[in-house]
């Protein structure tokens, strides 16, 4: 036998090898999950999903079909595929889902917290495919102020995880969050729609004191906040890029806050679109019409930090005040008994190339506090468009420093284009701003700038 002819053979070998150990499949139906949403599949799901764990991973599938299920939980090197013409329909019933107590302390986890899909300290989940999520969440009413995730189900929740990607999937009507990764490194969501205007907190995405993170190719609807970056822990949101997304939301399209004990650090938006959603038939949160409250707002409120954030390349159609970048001191803490004894930080926020048509009339603003201004804040090619129609505005006299921070907070500002107060080194190029009707406003008001 020639070396040649031995070199070939071995390298088959090795290929028959590789092939046998390919991870196998579990057919979620093998497990007696059964397509009839009038039947609980959740024990045969969570057995597909264990016997794909113990023998070290694999692809969990959902085959074409109605599948009801209360609570799941994924593990370690986990794939729960979704074939086209699948539908996972979460359970109405509120004993269908396990309370989870989490180890990792934060303000958005509480002592024991609710959700269709789960993961705790897991790596290489994947969740991906061509199928649909349907929490059902309008089954859960608001019964207080702070019930999400306690009567009314997120659908996915990942807590310390590592290596997790989302692609391709839709994910519709969540109790609360649709979707809320914390404290979570390497996270790649890619190609998934989002339709989630069916209950108060309806959220697109909350990305959580994350680290690692890209987001792309997203189209999401939701009554409450779109693309949501949050640090609820001392944990930064660090190192993430947002990119190719179209949002819709009755609140805040692309928001960094409101939750920001840790902050914001490394983060690039890009190429989104925001527009009001088709949809306009329910409403429980936000400006009420089709505009929503804002497209970019940035905030630090609990004392954390922002720095270096890139926002370009932006189209936006509606929203009351486009943009809002606010430094504020709820100073509201992450645990019972860690209080906030410090004003954040904003200091290099570099806005550009974003173009907002059919804005509301109440204006934009730049805010900090009183000895504790905004730094270095950029912005370059903003072109806004507004009804216009308004008469002189008197400055805010009351500095709202303890309040939510919400870009329409003041009302109709004394600027028909910027407010900007407590801030030192903020610069303006290549700024438009142009209105249907006359309006007594000038298009920056400055309130101690340096």
């Amino acid at each position: 036998m020639s070396k040649a002819t031995s070199r070939i053979l071995v390298f088959l070998f090795c290929l028959m090898a590789s092939n046998g150990a390919v991870a196998r499949d579990y057919l979620i139906t093998d497990f007696r999950a059964v397509a009839d949403t009038s039947q609980l599949s959740t024990q045969a799901i969570q057995s597909a999903i264990d016997a794909c764990a113990a023998a070290g991973g694999g692809r969990v599938v959902v085959p074409a079909g109605h599948f009801k299920t209360g609570s799941i939980v994924l593990k370690s090197h986990v794939n729960l595929h979704l074939e086209n013409g699948a539908v996972l329909y979460g359970s109405t019933r509120l004993e269908d889902y396990r309370k989870m107590k989490s180890d990792y302390v934060s303000l958005r986890t509480q002592t024991t917290t609710i959700q269709l899909i789960y993961a705790e300290g897991a790596s290489h989940v994947v969740i991906d495919g061509y199928g649909t999520i349907d929490g059902r969440g309008s089954a859960f009413k608001k019964l207080s102020w702070n019930d999400e995730g306690i009567t009314r189900p997120h659908l996915l929740r990942f807590i310390n995880c590592s290596d997790v990607t989302v692609r391709g999937i839709t994910m519709r009507n969540s109790g609360c969050w649709m979707q809320h990764y914390l404290a979570c490194d390497r996270v790649h969501i890619e190609g998934i729609t989002v339709i989630n205007r069916n209950n108060y907190n309806n959220d697109a995405l909350d990305l959580d004191g994350c680290h690692d993170v890209v987001v792309s190719d997203m189209m999401a609807d939701s009554d409450d906040d779109g693309i949501t970056l949050k640090s609820t822990s001392p944990r930064l949101c660090e190192n993430i890029t947002i990119t190719n997304c179209v949002v819709s939301s009755h609140c805040n399209a692309i928001k960094l806050g409101t939750e920001t004990n840790g902050g914001f650090r490394n983060i690039t938006i890009s190429h989104c679109v925001v527009k009001p959603s088709a949809d306009q038939s329910s409403q429980f949160f936000g400006h009420e019409g089709k505009r929503g409250t804002s497209a970019v707002s940035l905030e630090i409120v609990d004392g954390g930090v922002m720095h270096n954030i890139h926002v370009s390349d932006i189209v936006a159609e509606g929203t009351e005040s486009p943009i809002f970048v606010r430094l504020g001191n709820r100073a509201r803490g992450y645990a019972e008994g860690i209080p906030v004894t410090r004003v954040g930080i904003i200091d290099g926020v570099h806005l550009s190339n974003i173009t907002i048509r059919d804005a509301g009339p109440s204006g934009c603003s730049i805010t900090g506090l009183e000895g504790h201004p905004v730094r270095n804040i950029f912005l370059s090619g903003i072109t806004i468009h507004h009804r216009g129609g308004q008469h002189q505005v008197a400055p805010p006299t009351d500095e709202k420093e303890k309040e939510y921070p919400e870009a329409t907070m003041w009302g109709v500002l004394p600027a028909k284009g910027f407010f900007v107060n407590h801030a030192e080194n903020v610069v303006f190029k290549d700024v438009v701003i142009t209105t249907d009707l006359p309006d007594e406003r000038p298009e920056y008001v400055r309130l101690d700038v340096r």
